[in-house]
């Protein structure tokens, strides 16, 4: 074992190789094209294959066919593998030693205890989080402090969101476009779970949140790409709110404080994979 997890290491050492495990590791559970990769982290066709022929060598990412392209992800198990491994080795049964490094498989609170805080993540924070910080905090806000925020630096909501959720009844009053550095500060609030609802922000590689939030990626269609006619870019946008409506009415349908990380992870997953519905 430990020769393989040299090899291992020793190809992550690579900072571009580095880069696509990083990337496949944020976007997981997803499958991405070789196209959007090489897109994504400006490397060409060629060079790509054999840093990825080189990740597939050392068993720390996988392939499959979907229909006549590749799409490849992380191959969990053997990083898990990997991770055991050295944290094992190092700690020698010494939870004094290593016990941080590991994220906490203590059990939530309950639920009458305390609030979860979530936080919806996307590029622009004008459309979809929107749609989400809405729906959480409309549906269950007495058992979740809800946010949104996007990644750009400057954003506005988008009207046409802005319309939908006025005839879906949300007070969009207290909305307003964010950028994810106010979550970021020693007085911020501090998350239970982020979930991104767009590639480009899982895309993106953020500073990592304090207190290891369980996180998901829930991501779908961009309504503000919509073209066509104003009721075509309607439809787009009650589109994105009900995928959203049913993926949220998943999330407060759990049990949450009689899960463990593990599972509530699983669950969140499974959750992010659901197909986009028609309009809620």
């Amino acid at each position: 074992m430990e020769n393989i997890t040299s090899s291992r290491l020793a190809t992550l050492g690579h900072p571009q190789r580095l880069s696509i495990f990083r990337l496949l590791m944020r976007r997981y559970p997803d499958r991405l094209p070789a196209g959007e990769i090489a897109g994504l982290l400006d490397l060409k066709p060629s060079t790509l294959s054999a840093y990825l022929a080189a990740l597939m060598q050392a068993g720390l990412v996988n392939q499959k066919r979907s229909g006549t392209s590749l799409r490849y992800s992380v191959a969990l198990e053997t990083v898990r593998e990997t991770f055991d491994y050295l944290l094992l080795d190092c700690c020698r049964g010494r939870p004094d030693i290593c016990a941080t490094l590991a994220p906490s498989q203590s059990e939530p609170a309950p639920m009458s205890d305390r609030m979860f805080t979530v936080l919806f993540l996307c590029t622009g924070n004008s459309a979809r989080s929107i749609f989400a910080e809405a729906i959480l905090r409309d549906t269950a806000g007495d058992r979740f402090l809800v946010f949104s925020a996007g990644t750009k630096p400057r954003s506005e909501l988008n009207p046409f969101a802005v319309e939908v959720l006025a005839a879906k009844g949300h007070d969009i009053t207290r909305l307003r476009a964010k950028n994810a550095t106010e979550f970021h500060g020693s007085d911020a609030p501090k998350m239970d779970f982020v979930f991104t609802v767009c590639d480009h922000a899982a895309n993106e590689d953020c500073p990592p949140w304090p207190g290891q939030p369980v996180s998901a990626h829930w991501g779908m269609p961009d309504p503000v790409k919509a073209e066509g006619s104003d009721a075509q870019k309607s439809l787009a946008f009650q589109q994105a709110y009900g995928s959203l409506a049913n993926r949220i009415a998943a999330f407060t349908a759990l049990p949450i404080a009689s899960l463990d990380r593990l599972s509530l992870q699983k669950a969140m997953d499974g959750i992010g994979r659901m197909n986009v519905e028609d309009p809620a």
